[in-house]
């Protein structure tokens, strides 16, 4: 696990020798162990590496038998050893132990196919110097994220826009487009950055750059239109042997190696299969909240207590806010998900003990675990209700009080009810809306207009894209391309690289996605029954209990820290006159947000305008300050 930077520029243009380093030092954090830079007159690429494989031998970065590739790796190739092997005898010499050698003498048989036959988390990027052709590429899922900018022929990367703005060819424009699907989303969609000109290269994608120009590629996607036709039995074995596949794959390091663990079903069953495929007793980690109805430590020590495994725990306060500037400056552009905060304070205190950790995201948007998905569904067959009768149901819906915890049944009927009278897409583009259309265009200020409105707006497209024909693998596919890379799978990679931790997630596992979206609907969710068929795969292994309690999701108690110890942190950044004086919002909107999440009785706006305090932040950690200032590592 690294991080990878580099830039390409047209012959006779020479890459600022000095650049390669600047970038380097910008992702120390991801990988203190190591750093390597390959620099040509118009191509570098540079690599901070995190030793997890071959410690000894596998510094990057790499090249094949006579130096004419070269290669830096951002993650883990799970199947390197087979592909070894197989290189190994069609007569390529390998001289090191570890994976990233297998990517140039793949690229030597394959080309830009290579990337097909990789099985793991990766980003990574290829100089063919002959060719002079630049190959960009990552994984299937998104894991291992790459930031690049593209412009009259010089192409810029890197694992994080930190990096990438170190090169001063890059302007800190915002771009406006992204901000309003920032706050549709609560992040940002690839292919779009916050930087007007950066983009993300997209999961499953590569990118090819030589004299005749710059290819954009998709090659994987997860398929949910065939499906399995055998006993609900048979498909449960199945499952849970696929789980073991691919916990076993991630299991493999030479240092070592722990588990998230939140008492929830994907995280346990994670742990459950690691501690039957080891010999010694796992290493768990746990973050827990003073608020009950948010603190899942009692249940991660009840699995912890089954498994025998050695358990730390860490407690999160309002006051854990001291590590947003942090958060922030990593996460390199708005992001609102306010679980990033107990996910940071948890990586650091894994990155204590082990350097490589497990954890369970990835099954509830393969198994279908959130609520939505069963709300969706149930909508879905009341559309057969004439229009006009919904439409006055989603007018009463509407009049519900929001206030209470996010998750509570008022917030649920609401939002079904009010959503009722709209078509299936636009409907899940507002479930998954942190501010619907009309909500941004009442808050930004007059003469603020984005040009686009792609927030809701991607998701319904999407949702027209889609393989599966059931509502339950419509969202589980949006979700797979939308939210899950761009909230959870960021969150936590960014989470754990700040601290030089590996985090390896055996439910992203691209076989495992495509076996569970091979599943019929109706086994993952049986009306309000969610996630059916995984805790039929894990029953007998868990405790019932376990398996059968409400969801609580990883979550921090944000609504009462807005109405108590944060109020007024959060209501001086916002109704500050520099924040208001940017001109995105109107100054009485926001005052209003602020007194409805405050006033007695009032509606939960939390999230809201958390997401409102991230960006002013982002605004003030990235693109106020000078560009000199000192390295991301040493900031932190």
């Amino acid at each position: 696990m690294c991080g990878i930077v580099g830039q390409v520029r047209p012959r006779g243009s020479p890459v600022d020798p000095e650049l390669p380093a600047r970038m380097c030092r910008a992702l120390a954090h991801r990988g203190p162990d190591a750093r390597g830079i390959d620099r040509r007159e118009n191509a570098a690429l540079g690599i901070q590496r995190l030793r997890v494989i071959d410690p000894a031998g596998g510094d990057q970065p790499i090249y094949n038998e006579d130096g004419s590739v070269v290669v830096v790796l951002n993650g883990e190739i799970y199947n390197y050893r087979e592909l070894r092997r197989e290189l190994v005898r069609r007569g390529h010499v390998l001289r090191s132990h570890g994976d990233t050698e297998v990517i140039a003498h793949l690229y030597e048989d394959h080309g830009v196919d290579c990337v097909r036959k990789l099985h793991g988390m990766f980003a990574f990027a290829i100089w063919d110097i002959p060719r002079q052709q630049l190959m960009l590429a990552r994984d299937r899922v998104g894991k291992k994220p790459l930031v690049y900018r593209l412009q009259d022929g010089v192409i810029t990367f890197a694992s994080e826009m930190s990096a990438l703005l170190e090169d001063p060819e890059i302007d800190r424009d915002v771009d406006h487009e992204a901000l309003d699907a920032y706050l549709a989303l609560g992040y940002v969609p690839a292919p779009m950055t916050a930087i007007k000109g950066v983009s993300k290269l997209p999961p499953a994608h590569t990118l090819v750059m030589n004299d005749r120009g710059a290819q954009l590629a998709r090659y994987w996607t997860l398929d949910y239109s065939e499906k399995l036709s055998g006993p609900p039995e048979e498909i449960r074995e199945r499952v849970r042997e696929g789980l073991r596949a691919a916990t076993r794959r991630r299991l493999e390091a030479d240092v070592p190696l722990g588990a998230f663990l939140s008492g929830g079903i994907d995280s346990s069953a994670v742990v459950a299969t690691m501690a039957e495929q080891s010999s010694g007793p796992v290493r768990t980690f746990s973050i827990g909240f003073d608020d009950d109805a948010f603190d899942e430590l009692p249940h991660a020590r009840r699995i912890a207590r089954q498994f025998g495994t050695e358990h730390e725990e860490f407690r999160v306060h309002a006051d854990a806010v001291e590590i947003v500037p942090k958060l922030v400056r990593h996460y390199g552009e708005p992001f609102a998900d306010a679980s990033g905060i107990p996910s940071f304070y948890l990586a650091e205190l894994t990155r204590r003990h082990v350097t490589v950790a497990l954890n369970g995201d990835g099954g509830d948007e393969s198994f279908g675990g959130y609520t939505r998905y069963a709300a969706n569904a149930l909508a879905a067959r009341l559309d057969a209700i004439p229009e006009p009768l919904r439409r006055v149901v989603a007018g009463a819906g509407r009049r519900l009080p929001g206030r209470g915890h996010v998750a509570g049944p008022v917030n649920r009927a609401r939002r079904l009810t009010s959503t009722l009278a709209l078509e299936p897409a636009e409907r899940y583009g507002r479930y998954m809306s942190w501010f619907d259309r009309v909500q941004r265009r009442e808050l930004y200020a007059p003469g603020f207009a984005p040009s686009t409105a792609p927030g809701e707006e991607l998701i319904a497209a999407m949702w027209d894209d889609t393989s599966g024909a059931s509502t339950i693998d419509r969202m589980l596919e949006v979700d797979a391309r939308t939210y899950l890379v761009g909230d959870l799978i960021a969150k936590i990679d960014i989470a754990t690289m700040a601290y030089g931790l590996e985090a390896r997630s055996p439910f992203l596992d691209h076989e495992l996605m495509q076996l569970a979206a091979s599943i019929p609907a109706s086994l993952k969710v049986r009306g309000l029954e969610k996630k059916w068929i995984l805790r039929e795969a894990m029953r007998g292994v868990l405790p019932d209990d376990i398996l059968d309690r409400p969801k609580q999701g990883f979550s921090v108690p944000l609504s009462s820290w807005l109405r108590g110890d944060l109020e007024s942190w959060a209501t001086g950044i916002l109704l500050d006159p520099g924040t208001l004086g940017r001109g995105y919002f109107d100054p009485t909107a926001v005052a209003g947000l602020l007194d409805r999440h405050s006033a007695a009785g009032g509606d939960d706006d939390a999230k809201r305008i958390w997401s409102l305090v991230m960006l002013e932040l982002w605004h003030r950690e990235l693109i106020d300050t000078p560009r000199a200032q000192k390295p991301l590592a040493a900031a932190a």
